[in-house]
C-alpha cells in the first residue's frame, strides 16, 4: 500500500491527507509549543541585561568609616541618627548604616624588595605571616601577594588559600642584583614614542605599584568586599611613571584603603610624609614602626580597624556623571558625643563615574 505524499510541519513530516485536520487544529498548539521553548531564553537573557543596567546605572555610595575616642579606642556603639553626612556641604540621606564585623576581606600585600628593605624584609614577611593566620577567614577572605621595585609582580593573585600564600610569602626577597621571583609583572602603564620606558632594575617605583595594583588586582575582587592594600616601603620612590595623585586615584575608584607601613634603613630613612599622604587620602593609616614588637604591634591595629568599622550607604543627590571630585563629610551630630571630640576617619572623596 503506498503512503500518501507528505507535507513539512516545522522539523516533522505528516501525510497530506491529514493536514486539512491538522490544520486548523493543531496549529495553534504549535505555535504555543515554539514560544514555550523560545520565550524562557528570552526572558532570561533580558533579566541579565536588567541587572548589569541597575548595577552600572544605580549611583551608590559605599562609605566604610572607623570611629575612636581620644584614647585612641574604637567606638562601635554609634547609631544611625548620630551621624551624617555631606558630599560637596550638601547632606545626604542613608539608606544603609551598620556595623561591619564580618564582611570577606580582600587585602594585597604590596612589599617593597628593592635593596633598602635588605635587613628588614625577614621581619615584615614574619609579621605579615602572623596577619595573615589571625585575620584571614580562608572560607571567605582574598589575600594577594604583590612584590615591588621598579616593576610590581604578581607572585600571588587574588586567593582563600592561606597554605598557597604563604608557600609565595616565603619565597618573597630582595632583589639584589635583580628580582629573581616567578610572578608575572603588572603591565598596565602605556609605553612607547614619548612615554617614559619601563624602570630599570633597583629602583623603587612605589606609586606605580600602588596603582597597578587597585586597579589590576583589588578592583576585579568579587562581590561586597573590603579592599586593601598593606604596603610595606620606605616611601622614597625612585622610578615611577605614575604621579603620586594618580595612585591615590586609582586606589579610591577601586574602594581601596590603603595602610602604610615604613620601614626603612638607618641611612636613607623613610618618606613620612609621603606615605602619611597616600594613606590618609584613601581612608587608611601610616606606621612608623621601629623595632620588630612595634611591626606586630602595627599589624593588630590593622586588624583591629578592618574588623571594627561602620558602613553608611547612600545615593547622592547630585545626579551629574561627570567625573567631577566629591568631597565627603561625616560628622557626629549627637550633643554628648560631639564633646567626646571623637575622630572619625574614612577616604574624603570619589570620582564620580562619568556617563556610559
Amino acid at each position: 500500500m503506498s503512503l500518501p505524499p507528505k507535507t513539512q510541519l516545522g522539523r516533522y513530516e505528516v501525510p497530506c491527507g491529514a493536514w486539512v485536520c491538522l490544520n486548523s487544529f493543531m496549529k495553534p498548539v504549535w505555535i504555543l509549543i515554539l514560544l514555550f521553548l523560545l520565550c524562557p531564553p528570552v526572558l532570561r537573557s533580558q533579566t541579565a541585561e536588567q541587572d548589569d543596567v541597575i548595577r552600572v546605572e544605580t549611583d551608590v555610595t559605599n562609605l566604610p568609616f572607623t570611629v575612636t575616642d581620644k584614647q585612641r579606642r574604637f567606638i562601635t556603639t554609634l547609631r544611625a541618627e548620630d551621624v551624617r553626612v555631606l558630599e560637596d556641604g550638601v547632606p545626604q540621606k542613608l539608606f544603609t548604616f551598620q556595623q561591619e564585623t564580618d564582611r570577606p576581606l580582600a587585602i594585597a600585600f604590596l612589599i617593597d624588595v628593592s635593596r633598602s628593605q635588605e635587613f628588614t624584609l625577614p621581619e615584615e614577611k614574619a609579621a605579615a605571616r602572623s596577619f595573615i593566620e589571625k585575620v584571614i577567614n580562608s572560607s571567605k577572605d582574598q589575600v594577594a601577594i604583590v612584590p615591588f621595585t621598579g616593576l610590581a609582580y604578581l607572585e600571588q593573585e587574588l586567593t582563600r588559600d592561606v597554605l598557597s600564600v604563604y608557600r609565595v610569602l616565603e619565597r618573597v626577597d630582595v632583589a639584589v642584583p635583580a628580582y629573581l621571583g616567578a610572578g608575572r609583572p603588572l603591565m598596565s602603564i602605556p609605553v612607547g614614542p614619548g612615554l617614559l620606558a619601563p624602570p630599570e632594575e633597583g629602583t623603587t617605583a612605589i606609586w606605580d605599584a600602588v596603582a597597578l595594583t587597585s586597579s589590576g588586582v583589588l578592583a576585579k575582587a568579587p562581590g561586597l568586599r573590603r579592599r586593601a592594600i598593606i604596603v610595606l616601603t620606605d616611601g622614597l620612590d625612585t622610578s615611577s611613571r605614575l604621579m603620586q595623585k594618580e595612585a591615590i586615584n586609582r586606589a579610591l575608584a577601586a574602594e581601596t584603603v590603603i595602610y602604610a607601613i615604613g620601614i626603612g634603613s638607618k641611612r636613607d630613612g623613610v618618606n613620612r610624609g609621603a606615605l602619611r599622604d597616600l594613606a590618609e587620602r584613601t581612608g587608611g593609616r601610616a606606621f612608623f614602626p621601629d623595632k620588630k614588637l612595634d611591626l606586630n604591634a602595627v599589624f593588630t591595629e590593622i586588624e583591629a580597624e578592618l574588623r571594627t568599622q561602620y558602613l553608611i550607604a547612600y545615593s547622592s543627590t547630585n545626579k551629574k556623571r561627570d567625573g567631577a571630585y566629591r568631597k565627603i563629610t561625616v560628622e557626629v551630630t549627637t550633643p554628648e558625643l560631639r564633646k567626646e571630640k571623637l575622630e572619625i576617619r574614612h577616604r574624603p572623596g570619589y570620582y564620580a563615574k562619568t556617563g556610559l
